[in-house]
């Protein structure tokens, strides 16, 4: 709980990452409380409360860190392009009600970015609880598909079948000799040394070796990759491969050290043992989308534990500015997005202690919890605001000097 002011507990969660990457993500965290919010997940759990009902709630899979913004497109490894939760790296198992608080918050959080009242924030959680809860209570899990897909979703999904693999290309490398290589911008890449590259090709190769696909993954460059929020200072490149042939059909991927889930020191419930914390990553993630994307991988690199995945041009979010003053298309929007919430956790229910679909749809049919999850919400929204204007006042220098 709060035994220290949030900026001393975030510089202390940073320790030891990148300090340019940090810069970055601290500035990120001053634009709006809506991103410091996204930035600082680790708060958010250690200001959860020991004693409240939510934590008797069934356990599931969660995401743990689900806000507005870990929503997004992706193409699966059936080529068929879906909109689901997007990020894992704090996945664990918890009790339900845990993931549904978040995304509440964040949704009365983005109230100001979205240019929407109070009131208008409360209905779009109530509209969201509405539709978790209604989902759950019926027991089956669905996908979001073009086809199924209704707002701005749909919206999204239809858009994407205008991109091309050679343009998502063409955006983040140049080419000459008729070779690719990664443009090191200081936006989306920062260059590494000699030594990382040779260690990391070396690694990827030594990995592929076993595959039957190994030519796929030849290493034609690599960056240090910036991106997200919460995890801008950890370990992370882009790699430039071979794929299906150069320089047309090369492929981007990415390969994201993790180092374990923010939620771990606070959770009610008895977690499995995972090989490591790359292995829990992805698995909770072929659990909850029922096609996930293809080359999606644990690999093990100089003793720590990394995710591989491909970094695809169909991969994104809702543009949540573009509800244009009609409510109403935020409404179906926080409605899908509850629906998405229960269905992931019906779809991964039954696996290493997580509820089965009984149990939850026992438990949503109680409705008892809905009000208590929403002024949780409503509560911590109001602390976040107060964390945020004491941390816009801090000093980089202040914060990164004693990593």
């Amino acid at each position: 709980m709060r035994s220290k002011p949030a900026t001393e507990r975030i510089r202390q969660f940073n320790q030891g990452r990148d300090p340019r990457l940090l810069r970055l993500k601290y500035r990120a965290m001053r634009a709006d409380v809506f991103t410091f919010f996204r930035g600082s997940c680790h708060l958010f759990y250690e200001d959860w409360p020991n004693k409240t009902s939510l934590n008797d709630a069934p356990p599931v899979w969660i995401c743990g860190d689900l806000h507005l913004e870990n929503f997004g497109s992706y193409k699966g490894d059936n080529r068929l392009v879906y909109f689901d939760i997007n990020d894992f790296d704090e996945s664990a198992l918890a009790p339900c009600t845990w993931d549904i608080a978040r995304l509440l918050t964040s949704v009365l959080l983005a109230a100001t970015t979205l240019k929407i009242t109070a009131d208008d924030a409360v209905a779009l959680c109530e509209s969201c609880l509405e539709a978790y809860g209604q989902a759950l209570s019926k027991g089956q899990s669905r996908t979001v598909e073009k086809e199924t897909a209704t707002g701005l979703v749909r919206q999204l999904l239809s858009g994407l079948g205008q991109r091309r693999r050679q343009d998502f290309l063409d955006e983040r490398t140049e080419v000459k000799n008729k070779q690719r290589r990664l443009l090191t911008d200081g936006k989306r890449t920062l260059p590494v040394t000699a030594q990382e590259r040779k260690r990391i090709t070396a690694m990827v190769r030594s990995w592929a070796a076993a595959r039957p696909d190994a030519d796929f993954f030849r290493v034609l460059d690599v960056a240090h990759r910036i991106a997200g929020t919460g995890s801008l200072g950890v370990e992370r490149y882009m790699l430039l491969v071979e794929g299906r042939g150069s320089p047309q059909g090369n492929y981007l991927l990415d390969f994201k050290e993790e180092p374990g889930s923010c939620l771990h020191p606070f959770l009610p419930v008895e977690q499995p043992k995972w090989p490591d914390e790359a292995a829990r990553v992805v698995a909770v993630q072929e659990r909850f989308q029922g096609t996930p994307p293809a080359l999606l991988s644990a690999i093990r690199f100089e003793g720590r534990a990394f995710v591989l995945r491909e970094l695809q041009p169909l991969q994104d979010r809702v543009r949540l500015r573009s509800w244009d003053g009609r409510l109403s298309r935020l409404v179906k929007l926080l409605r899908t997005m509850g629906q998405i919430a229960a269905w992931d956790q019906l779809r991964s229910g039954g696996r290493q202690g997580s509820a089965i679909a009984d149990d939850l749809i026992a438990f949503a049919d109680t409705r008892r919890w809905r009000s208590a999850v929403l002024n949780l919400a409503r509560n911590y929204a109001g602390r976040v605001i107060e964390d945020y204007r004491q941390f816009a006042r801090a000093e980089d220098d202040q914060l990164i000097s004693q990593n």
